[in-house]
C-alpha cells in the first residue's frame, strides 16, 4: 500500500474524531503514517474519546513519557472485577511481576537480577549458533527457489534461538511461539476480545506448568541457559522467588521472538520494496548493522506502548491527570520530521538514528543486543546467498495485533 492511498483512507475517515481507534482499520493497519502525521500535525497530546488514554506522537514527547510516566499499569484483581474481567486475573498476576511493568525500586531490584544473567557475553556466545541455526534454515529451501519468510526464516529463527538461550529443549519452539502470539495479543492490542481471553488464559496456565517443570529439571540437573542463570542470580543475598522466574522467563520469551520475527518481516518488506536501498546493501554487506537500525526505525516492530501518569503532569501543552493513560507512539516518533530528516524515506546509511523501537531509558528492550545479532545474520545471509530475491506478486497481509507490527507471511522467490 503506497503512503498516498493511506493519506486518502486516513483523509476519508476525517469527519469521524481522529483517534488512534483507526488503526481497527485494516487499510489504515497496514500504512499507520499518514494517520500518525495527522495526528503529529493537528494534536500531537492528543485525549483519543474511544480510548480513554491520551495519545504521544512527537519524538520529544514521546522519550518525556518513557522518563516521566509510570510502567505500572497492570489491574489489581479488584480492579479486573469491578470490570467483569474476573477471568483475566490470573494474566494480572504474572504481569505484576515482569519487569516491563515496574516502577523503581521494584524494577531496578528486578532488571539488576536479569542483568546478571543476561550478560552481553552471554548473549555474544549465541552470536556462532544464530549463524548455523540461519544457515541451516536457509539450507532446508535454497534448492526450492521460493520460501516463505516468515514461516522459513522469522519465525524459527528467534524461537529456536531463545529456547537455546533458555535452556529448555530447541524440538519445543513451535509451542513456545504459540504460547509467545498468544501472549503478545494482550501486549500489542487496545480492546479486550473475550473469545481470544480464553486462549490466552488458557496459553498462560500452559506456560506456567512448562516453566515449572524446567526449572525441577535445572535444580535436578543444573545446565547453562538463562532459567537457571534466573534461578542462581543474587545480589546482597537477594534472588528472584520461584514466581518472578516464571514470570520473567515468559516475557524474556515473548520478547525475544515477536521482536525479532517482526524486525526480519518487516525488514525484508521494505527492502524488497526498495529495491535501491536492496541493492546498495546486498553490494556492501558492511552496511548491515546500519540498515539494521533503520529498519527498526521505518517499520518499528513494536509501534506503541502504555503508560500512565504518576501525577498530574503538563505535556505538550495539555493537562494530563494523575494515573490517566498514556499510549506513547514509537512508530510515530520515529518518523518526527522534528528528529528525522526525510523521516519516511528509507535510507540504510542513515547516521544520528537514535530511533525509540526500543523504548527508552530504564525499560529500553532487555533483549535488544539479541535481536540485534539476529537480525544482522540474517539480511547478511540472505542477501549474500540470495542475491535476486523477489517478492511474490499478491496481497501483503499484517497480523492483527495493532501495537506489534508485523506480517502474517512473506512469499519470496530466488
Amino acid at each position: 500500500m503506497t503512503m498516498q492511498s493511506g493519506a486518502r483512507s486516513v483523509a476519508g475517515k476525517q469527519k469521524a474524531p481522529l483517534s488512534l481507534y483507526h488503526l481497527l482499520d485494516p487499510a489504515i493497519l497496514a500504512n499507520p503514517y499518514p494517520l500518525y502525521q495527522q495526528l503529529r500535525t493537528e494534536d500531537p497530546v492528543h485525549w483519543d474519546p474511544f480510548l480513554h488514554a491520551w495519545v504521544v506522537t512527537r519524538y520529544a514527547d514521546v522519550v518525556s513519557v518513557f522518563q516521566r510516566f509510570s510502567a505500572n499499569r497492570t489491574p489489581t484483581p479488584e480492579q479486573l472485577k469491578a470490570l467483569g474481567l474476573e477471568a483475566l486475573t490470573p494474566l494480572a498476576q504474572v504481569m505484576v511481576r515482569q519487569m516491563l511493568f515496574l516502577d523503581p525500586p521494584n524494577h531496578g531490584r528486578v532488571r539488576g537480577l536479569a542483568s546478571k544473567a543476561f550478560t552481553p557475553r552471554r548473549v555474544e556466545l549465541l552470536r556462532s549458533h544464530i549463524q548455523e541455526i540461519t544457515t541451516s534454515l536457509l539450507d532446508a529451501v535454497q534448492d526450492k527457489g521460493q520460501m516463505d519468510i516468515i514461516a522459513d526464516l522469522a519465525y524459527p529463527l528467534p524461537a529456536i534461538v531463545t529456547a537455546e538461550m533458555l535452556g529448555v529443549p530447541t524440538s519445543d519452539w513451535r509451542q513456545l511461539t504459540a504460547w509467545s502470539a498468544d501472549f503478545a495479543q494482550v501486549l500489542g492490542n487496545f480492546q479486550h476480545n473475550p473469545d481470544s481471553a480464553a486462549r490466552v488464559i488458557r496459553s498462560l496456565e500452559e506456560m506456567i506448568t512448562y516453566f515449572k517443570a524446567a526449572i525441577r529439571e535445572q535444580r535436578a540437573h543444573p545446565q547453562d541457559g538463562l532459567i537457571s542463570a534466573y534461578l542462581n542470580a543474587e545480589i546482597d543475598g537477594d534472588r528472584f522467588t520461584e514466581e518472578e522466574v516464571i514470570a520473567n522467563t515468559i516475557v524474556t520469551m515473548v520478547g525475544g521472538q515477536e521482536t525479532t520475527t517482526n524486525l526480519i518481516g518487516n525488514g525484508f518488506l521494505s527492502l524488497l520494496r526498495q529495491r535501491d536501498q536492496f541493492e546498495k546493501l546486498r553490494a556492501d554487506l558492511t552496511l548491515v548493522p546500519s540498515a539494521v537500525e533503520e529498519l527498526l526505525r521505518y517499520e518499528s516492530p513494536s509501534q506503541h506502548t502504555a503508560r500512565l501518569a504518576p501525577d498530574d503532569v503538563e505535556l505538550g501543552g495539555k493537562k494530563i491527570r494523575k494515573r490517566q493513560a498514556v499510549i506513547a507512539v514509537m512508530g510515530a516518533a520515529n518518523r518526527d520530521p522534528e528528529r528525522f530528516i526525510e523521516p519516511d524515506r528509507l535510507d540504510i546509511c542513515r547516521q544520528d538514528n537514535r530511533h525509540l523501537a526500543f523504548a527508552w531509558a530504564s525499560h529500553f528492550c532487555f533483549g535488544a543486543p539479541l535481536a540485534r545479532i539476529e537480525g544482522q545474520t540474517v539480511f547478511a545471509s540472505v542477501l549474500s546467498r540470495m542475491p535476486e530475491l523477489q517478492l511474490q506478486p499478491g496481497p501483503i497481509s499484517w497480523r492483527e495485533n495493532l501495537g506489534l507490527r508485523g506480517l502474517t507471511a512473506l512469499p519470496v522467490t530466488f
